[in-house]
This record gives structure tokens, sequence and C-alpha cells, in this order.
């Protein structure tokens, strides 16, 4: 493989606009060009991180030997299939698709061609979350907020596609057990979709997890807490600090002492190490942190959230497993 690895970007909207930026900073990548149905926005990308428009997805085809795929997600299917199909490395921003079939079908198409494919759930990449994924041992239970304004851009959503589709991806990497039972509430309060959200995820190992996510709160939250035995642990995502609060044996006393500590995480930027370790995973063919079969699996929950909202009642036992 040369030196540099060229790498391409179809959908330069906001998040694309930074994908973009980011690759033309790397010095292993040659950013070869961006490609976006608004032939404006696509010059005014190209220009600013200095590369070429690539009018046609046959000349990304041709150019790349890398993509990220920063388009509508309605449209992730019709777009990467190309790609995959080709063996072509394709980083796909989350949600992997808008439906399981969808899903599903990219998955087979990366795994039959053997491409290497990656789904942009960008917070696995946060220190926080990685530093905390380092201390969890056996989580019994894990509280996760995430709420914050509203956002234009982001009304073509639901907030559980857009926000809580995080922490459950989150949540699944930590726990590491089938879901035996869902749960969730949501409402519309300014859009047509569901702009606050809460549920619960039961897990066959017996672990909870609660979720909120809302896009109309008028103060920014996004923390995580985990119970495991002895010890209970605090992640704030803004302040990237993480509390710990944990038992320490005391011979001369009745009970055990409740130590707590604070520890300050080195702040990254989430999507330049995401970014890079893509870029990293097909110059060295290693596995993704966040695979295609990852992806589909946060997708079968949050899919199962929203029909659970639309539904206004708890399910029964058994959700759809999209992995077997």
């Amino acid at each position: 493989m040369p030196d540099r690895l060229r790498v391409a970007v179809i959908g330069v909207g906001y998040l694309g606009r930074f994908h973009a930026l980011i690759y033309s900073r790397m010095p292993n990548v040659e950013l070869v060009g961006v490609l976006d149905s608004d032939p404006a926005r696509a010059a005014a990308v190209a220009a600013e991180a200095g590369c070429r428009v690539l009018p046609r997805l046959d000349d990304v085809i041709q150019d790349a030997e890398a993509v990220s795929i920063v388009v509508p997600t309605t449209a992730h299917l019709e777009v990467a299939a190309p790609l995959l199909t080709r063996g072509i490395p394709v980083l796909l921003e989350k949600p992997i698709a808008a439906s399981l079939a969808d899903a599903q079908q990219i998955v087979d198409l990366a795994q039959a061609n053997g491409a290497l494919l990656q789904i942009g759930h960008v917070e696995r990449f946060n220190a926080g979350v990685m530093a905390l994924a380092q201390r969890i041992e056996t989580p019994l239970y894990i509280e996760a907020q995430r709420m914050g304004g509203f956002v234009e851009r982001a009304t073509d959503v639901d907030v559980v596609s857009d926000l809580m589709i995080h922490d459950i991806d989150i949540i699944l990497s930590l726990v590491g057990a089938p879901i035996a039972n869902i749960a969730a509430v949501g409402a519309s309060v300014l859009t047509e979709h569901v702009d606050i959200a809460s549920a619960r995820l039961e897990f066959d190992n017996a672990t909870v997890a609660n979720v909120v996510a809302s896009r109309v709160s008028d103060k920014t939250t996004r923390r995580i807490r985990v119970f495991q035995p002895g010890r209970y642990l605090s992640l704030d995502f803004i302040a990237q600090t993480i509390d710990i609060a944990e038992t320490r044996a005391d011979p001369g006393a009745a009970r055990p002492t409740i130590i707590r500590d604070r520890i300050q995480v080195e702040p990254v930027k989430p999507l330049d190490l995401e970014l890079a370790d893509f870029v990293g995973c097909v110059r060295e063919g290693r596995a993704p942190l966040v695979d295609g079969r990852t992806g589909l699996a946060a997708l079968a929950v949050a899919l199962e959230v929203r029909a659970k909202i639309g539904r206004g009642k708890p399910h029964a036992r058994g959700v759809p497993d999209p992995l077997h």
C-alpha cells in the first residue's frame, strides 16, 4: 500500500465537512475528493479541504481506496452497496441504516466481498468512555442521560436515532449480554418526531439500564452512571471526569470504608480518533472497534425502543436478535 491512503468523502453537509477537513490534515492520507448532491456545497468544502470535487460515484470508486459515507440514513444502502460490492473499505456514519433489512444487506455485502465496514458510533472514541470501559467488570445497573437544547439540523430524525443510539451502543458494549426486555416512553415536543424519550433495557444476565435522551432541555447533560459490586462510577462527558466510590475493608471498623476518587480524563477529539482508527484498520487489515454487526445490534435496539414508544406500552419478553 502507498505511504498515503487515498480517501474520499461522500456527503459533506455539517458532519461530512468535518470528515473531509480531518482527512485533509492527516499526513498518511490523501483526500482525493468529495462528492455531494449539492454541487455548490461540494465545491466549497473541496476548496476548504484542498481536494477535488468528484462528480459521480463512479469517480469515487475509481480514485479512492477508502471512503467515508456521511449522507442521510435512508440513502446508506444505496450509496454503500456499490463500494462494498467492490471490496472498498467504508466508514458509514451512524446509524448503520434506517431499517434492519437495509442494515442486514449492508453487513452481508461487506462480508461477502471482504470489505472493511466501520460504523460511525463516535462516542466509542470518547476518552471518558474508553477510560470508563477499562474500569467496568460486572455492571448491575447503568443509567445514561443525554440531554440538550433544540438543534434545527437534526429535525429529520427522532431523538432515539439522533442521540439515544449513542448510549445504547455504549451500554451494549459494557454489558455484553443479550437483551431480554425493553420498555419505553416518549413524546413529540417541537417536531413531528419524538423529541424526548426514556427506555428501560433488561438483559439476560439481570443487568438493567435506564436511558434518557432529550433535545428540548434547557441544560446540556451528558452522563453515564454504572453500579457494580463494591464500586460506583459516574462519567461526565462534558467535564471528562469519572467519579468513583468503592468500598475498602477496614479491620478495625464494623463496616468497610467508602473511598472516593475523581479521575480527570485527558480530552481527545473523538472524530479525529475515529477517522484515524479507520485509516489504521484499512492499512493494517485489522477489525474496527465498531463493525457492521455492532452497528446492526445498536440499530435493532433503537428501532425496538421506537416501536415501544409508538405502541405506548411495554412489550413482552423477547427482542428480535439481528445477529442470528
